[in-house]
């Protein structure tokens, strides 16, 4: 029986979430079910199994161009994640190789005691040859790049002066942002109160603030209270570029977990409608508004059916945040890089395609409509735009700062979207 504070321990339970995600499984429901069956696990373990398990997806493509050459084949599940774990410890921390393998080969040793040879050798093997690895991994494309080799050439054709820092930035541990709520605090206000209690801050031009280092929320000041909200600075551009005005009917479709439904709310006393299809998640946005002291009608339905959530009545504006490949939050969500396949990226845009023309019947003559994804691929982005114009002659483009349109890759700064706004022609 493995000690659940030790590394081995965090080694094989972070193993298993991984073996998850290769079956299919979503990353996130396969953390939130362990963590109901481990309710008494200390901050420091769920950190570990966490880190472990986020880091090493996030490391797509790494451990296997080692792996494919150091094993005629490879392990069963989950015992060659145990070696995919064990190997993005070696990257990140070379200097505690020792310790690192020891734990490994316990951690198969106390499910598996057969492989506790084959393990110890294969890592041990990884150490010795160093150099060798690391020119390895530089010769591959995939683990240069830590993406899957589709969503490399798509990136490169799309954006071929910025594909390579964009998956630089993708594969990194995401960036920590704060939104205020300008209802209960000023953004001043906020600064002072982070800076008192030792949080370093910058602030970005839409005024997200931007931690020098991420932090439990339980230690912002003002999150309980509704002062401050974590959202990706990026995020933080839909409310701005919406533009909704007081009195104004708004809808939110497709809104969970309710940022960007919030964000509206803090900024305008609209008539805001926040759409979701998930019952469990509209949930959350009614959660996220009442910290907040904001008021909004949340509605559960199916944005492509609006006959069986709307009442008739044209809104002015509507947020069009659109299910999507969520390739430019991979990094949040590092799952996305092992389970999307190049021809779910039709499928999404399929799908957004009877969102989009289904939600337009809903906007007033001379209302607006921003388009929204979190996504890096022009199929879902430029390319969904151009269809959509071809499909509605009373389409109006409208320039957001000065630009047709605004795509985001993924920064230091902020995850990645895509942002078009549009006109209803009277």
């Amino acid at each position: 029986m493995l000690p659940e504070t030790g590394l081995a321990y965090a080694i094989a339970r972070a193993a298993a979430l991984i073996e998850a995600v290769i079956g299919g499984a979503n990353l996130t429901e396969a953390w939130e079910g362990m963590l109901r069956e481990h309710p008494h696990w200390p901050d420091a373990t769920r950190g570990a199994v966490r880190d472990l398990a986020w880091g090493t997806l996030r490391d797509y493509g790494r451990a296997e161009a080692v792996l494919s050459r150091l094993m005629q084949k490879p392990l069963d599940e989950p015992y060659q994640s145990f070696l995919r774990i064990a190997l993005h410890r070696l990257e990140r921390c070379p200097e505690q190789a020792h310790t690192i393998v020891d734990q490994a080969v316990e951690a198969v040793a106390a499910a598996a005691p057969g492989l506790k040879g084959v393990v110890n050798g294969v890592l041990r093997n990884v150490v010795r040859q160093g150099e060798q690895v690391a020119r390895w991994r530089e010769a591959d494309a995939v683990a240069r790049h830590r993406h899957p080799q589709w969503w490399i050439d798509r990136l490169r054709a799309a954006w071929p002066a910025e594909w390579e820092d964009a998956l630089a930035a993708g594969s990194q541990h995401p960036p920590m942002a704060l939104r205020v709520n300008q209802r209960r605090a000023t953004v001043e206000e906020v600064i002072a109160e982070l800076d008192a209690a030792g949080i370093a801050v910058r602030r970005l031009s839409n005024d997200a603030l931007l931690l020098t280092d991420p932090l439990p929320v339980a230690r912002l000041p003002g999150f309980a209270e509704g002062r401050v909200s974590v959202q990706d600075a990026g995020a933080q551009w839909a409310a701005r570029w919406l533009e909704a005005c007081a009195g104004e009917r708004v809808l939110d479709a497709c809104a969970a977990p309710g940022g960007k439904a919030a964000h509206i709310l803090e900024g305008a006393d609209a008539a805001l409608t926040a759409l979701e299809i998930d019952p469990r998640r509209a949930r959350r946005i009614e959660g996220n508004f009442a910290r907040l002291g904001l008021h909004g009608t949340v509605r559960v339905g199916d944005a492509r059916h609006p006959e069986r959530w709307w009442d008739g009545r044209p809104f002015d504006r509507i947020l069009a945040d659109v299910p999507c490949s969520a390739s430019g939050v991979a990094r949040r969500h590092p799952d996305i890089k092992w389970l999307r396949r190049r021809e779910d990226i039709a499928h999404f845009a399929a799908q957004q395609a009877g969102i989009l023309d289904a939600l337009w019947q809903t906007l007033a003559p001379g209302g607006t409509m921003l388009y929204v994804t979190c996504s890096v691929f022009d199929e879902e982005n430029r390319g969904q735009m151009a269809r959509f114009r071809e499909r509605h002659a009373d389409v109006l483009r409208l320039p957001i700062d000065g630009r047709l349109e605004q795509q985001l890759l993924p920064t230091p700064e902020h995850d990645g979207f895509y942002y078009a706004l549009l006109r209803k022609r009277v």
